[in-house]
């Protein structure tokens, strides 16, 4: 079987795909990965065949607007949706020829969540089966906001998609022409979902209480896995497990791919705060350069680190909320506070307040009282009590990849027969 597998993002929304295309390689099947131009290496090292896929990251994520999405939401919603959606709409025809391309003679298409609509329009063209990979509930449900009643937030989340499918009609209607297919007249989703395409949801139902009865009669179409990572290791698991080990679990603070603001004074704040809590600190910043920032007794900084071998390892942790660290700390069963800035982090902090095995703040809103105040209501024994019986529940990351893989050579199979 050949798979073309095409995902657009950070390294947390690339590595669900990089994850199942090893797999698959593995099984003795061909493979090619689309990933964003800066990921192509990280792609190869997985021993992938790799070829760049829209624009610069950095081209496409606004970091002032990104940090100030929430807000602008509340002040003007589908203006603010509108300018999210922009990059979509500005590099559709950019991605569209590398999918072409990617797909042609492929057997299923795949990709992530960005640009799911151009490659659900390209495995149309050329009726292969597609899947999308979803690490959070993207599809209206009425499990997104628990405060508000069930009925609104589905309502909300069928008015985004409707809102979606208007604001890039044009553009998507282009590539449709393009390609031989008939003008839009429903949105993606809906497309997606009369075609019979798999939407997998690559995080633990238990993490959703209650998503998967509300999507029980859509659950061919909507498969768990569990989070798709590939826990790598790095030349420095062995010196930070050593440290650890050294003397009481540490709290782990991983900063993500995306470079800190101020690293100084993110150090001061993590060191003050631990010192007030009688802690020591771990800080991970695989995307943050830590050059020149002071050093500190309590603090060990390091750079990327395998979550997998040394969260286990903490007595809590915190992190900005992707989906993949999330997974990682409640794998893990270590307490975890999220500060969060965009995207779906604010929706994962919430998860883990509904789940009593941690807390979440806007990044934004942090301080160093706040920290401590955070921190302090984590390391609560309660908290470390229902991490550890949640992380029992949790799918452990080979079998979510197994899982993944399976359901694509199914999908391939089906289209056969």
């Amino acid at each position: 079987m050949k798979f073309a597998l095409a995902c657009y993002g950070t390294r947390g929304d690339v590595e669900p795909s990089v994850a199942v295309g090893r797999e698959l390689q593995r099984r003795g099947h061909e493979v090619c990965v689309a990933v964003p131009p800066g990921l192509v290496a990280f792609a190869e090292t997985a021993g992938l065949d790799a070829v760049a896929y829209g624009p610069e990251l950095d081209n496409f994520l606004r970091d002032d607007f990104l940090r100030n999405f929430w807000m602008q939401m509340i002040r003007n919603p589908v203006g603010s949706l509108r300018e999210l959606w922009a990059p979509i709409t500005r590099y559709w025809n950019d991605t569209s020829k590398v999918l072409t391309t990617l797909a042609d003679g492929a057997d299923l298409l795949s990709t992530g969540i960005n640009f799911e609509q151009a490659a659900a329009n390209v495995a149309e063209h050329y009726d292969i089966p597609f899947v999308s990979l979803h690490h959070f509930p993207m599809r209206p449900n009425g499990k997104l906001v628990p405060a508000l009643p069930a009925s609104v937030v589905r309502s909300v989340g069928t008015l985004s998609e409707w809102l979606f499918w208007r604001s890039t009609k044009e553009v998507e209607d282009a590539q449709r022409r393009e390609l031989g297919l008939p003008r839009t007249k429903v949105p993606s989703p809906r497309r997606i979902a009369e075609r019979g395409s798999l939407e997998i949801q690559a995080y633990d139902a238990v993490s959703v209480p209650g998503l998967a009865d509300e999507w029980a009669d859509q659950n061919r179409q909507r498969p768990f896995t569990g989070a798709l990572t590939m826990s790598l290791s790095t030349e420095a698991d062995d010196d930070v497990t050593s440290w650890i080990t050294s003397g009481e679990p540490p709290i782990c603070f991983a900063t993500g791919s995306i470079p800190v603001q101020s690293p100084t004074a993110t150090i001061e704040m993590i060191s003050h705060a631990c010192d007030q809590l009688g802690q020591r600190a771990l800080v991970c910043a695989g995307g943050t350069d830590l050059r020149g920032v002071p050093q500190f007794d309590n603090v060990k900084m390091v750079g990327a680190v395998n979550y997998a071998a040394v969260f286990p390892l903490c007595r809590g942790i915190v992190h900005h909320g992707g989906s993949g660290t999330t997974a990682a700390s409640l794998r893990a069963g270590v307490p975890t506070l999220i500060l969060w800035s965009t995207a779906d982090q604010p929706y994962w902090g919430n998860q883990l307040k509904r789940l009593k095995v941690g807390t979440s703040r806007r990044l934004s809103g942090a301080s160093r009282k706040s920290l401590v105040t955070d921190l302090r209501r984590i390391l609560q024994p309660e908290y470390a009590v229902r991490a550890r019986e949640l992380a029992m529940r949790m799918t452990p990351a080979a079998e979510s990849v197994t899982i993944a893989a399976d359901l694509y050579e199914n999908a391939v199979r089906q289209a056969a027969m």
